[in-house]
């Protein structure tokens, strides 16, 4: 009887073994959509004339690669209409400005035009407070024992901030990014925070504060929400779609996913004691 038991688990195991299959899903596949990376950021104390802007296309779910959108026309263009020409490095998507001009509080437009449409979206350059210290705390987190991080700055009083933070981490992959704005803080000393629950001496951190609009501070929201921050990063294809405030002037439909900002940005670096 036992071999009888053995012969029939031996069987179906077997049974079950020749019957798995790998069944592909049949995806549908949407036409591509142009995904612009248009984030001029001036870094406090530097000049801010070298700037970039990237083209991609989304992509069906299978593809490895993401591909690059190569001979578009990139121009960006001030108040009093000076241009600033956009020339990409030759077949890699990127476009590169070697003179641009920033200006607190100035208005920009872009504008893309490729394979026969075109693409805009105007922005104003927002100004960032700088971060004026960086406090270790040995006993932060849930538990009291996390290594944790507070860059702090003066928030300008009686008027809307709104702010978005990196952090990059030597002992992470990805960055963290999380947004803020001053309604409960107006005109008083606040920070940002480091969110990495293992931090250990000698890791090294570059923090970054970047001025945003309310506009993309909305948006920023939304793409850190879905990423998540667990080293998710929200300039990545998101997995729904999210419109950013880049419009397509000619097929409106065929609208391109992606934002084009402007932030005075202040960055610092700091090594874990």
């Amino acid at each position: 009887m036992k071999k009888i038991t053995v012969l029939l688990i031996s069987i179906l195991a077997l049974m079950l073994f020749s019957c798995e299959e790998v069944i592909p899903l049949d995806l549908d596949t949407a036409a591509p959509k142009l995904v612009v990376e248009a984030a001029i950021n001036w870094q406090k104390g530097t000049s801010g004339s070298k700037q970039k802007i990237k083209l991609t296309t989304t992509t069906d779910f299978y593809s490895t690669e993401v591909p690059k959108v190569s001979g578009a026309i990139v121009r960006v263009t001030n108040s009093s209409n000076t241009v600033f020409t956009f020339v990409e490095i030759p077949k890699t998507g990127e476009y590169v400005c070697s003179n641009f001009k920033p200006v607190l509080n100035e208005t920009y437009t872009l504008t893309i035009i490729n394979k026969n449409e075109t693409y805009t979206a105007t922005e104003t350059l927002k100004a960032v407070t700088p971060i004026t210290k960086i406090v270790q705390n040995n006993q932060g987190g849930f538990t009291g024992k996390d290594i944790e991080i507070k860059a702090f700055y003066n928030d300008p009083a009686s008027e809307a901030n709104y702010y978005l933070y990196k952090y990059v981490y030597s002992n992470q992959l990805k960055s963290n990014y999380y947004t803020d704005e001053d309604a409960f803080f107006d005109g008083n000393e606040f920070f940002s925070i480091s969110q990495n629950d293992n931090l250990k001496a000698g890791d090294k951190l570059e923090i970054t504060h970047f001025g945003i609009s309310k506009q993309y501070f909305n948006y920023m929201s939304v793409l850190v929400s879905i990423a998540g921050n667990t080293g998710g990063s929200p300039f990545q294809s998101p997995p729904a779609t999210v419109r950013g405030n880049i419009i397509n002037t000619t097929t409106t439909t065929n609208y391109p996913l992606g934002y084009f900002s402007l932030s005075e940005i202040d960055t610092k670096n700091y090594t874990i004691e």
